[in-house]
């Protein structure tokens, strides 16, 4: 519901009625559900519960993409010899495209 009011003259606002429902201070939790809609595994079968489809994937050593766990590389730029070695290589690489 609304109102309508004069601020000053010729000049008019609305003025909203609707009240937020009260609320607490705390935080909202966030839950994610483990519904799903039906999907196909590699065994045929069709999972509603995301628990279980990826319980049957694991038991099937199949790797959920975005959850594999990546080994770092090594950085060889760490050292100063690495850098020169580098920059020798770049130095050689330029001397023989210009000759």
């Amino acid at each position: 519901m609304t109102e309508l009011i004069e601020i000053r003259p010729g000049v008019w606002a609305i003025k909203r009625l609707y009240k937020p429902p009260a609320r607490s201070d705390l935080p909202l939790p966030h839950i994610i559900s483990d519904n799903m809609e039906p999907t196909e595994q590699v065994d045929g079968k069709f999972y509603t519960s995301k628990r279980a489809f990826r319980a049957t994937g694991r038991a099937l050593g199949l790797v959920e993409v975005g959850n594999e766990k990546l080994k770092s590389k090594p950085k060889n730029a760490a050292s100063r010899a690495a850098g020169e070695a580098r920059r020798a290589s770049i130095k050689k690489a330029v001397e023989k495209i210009r000759t």
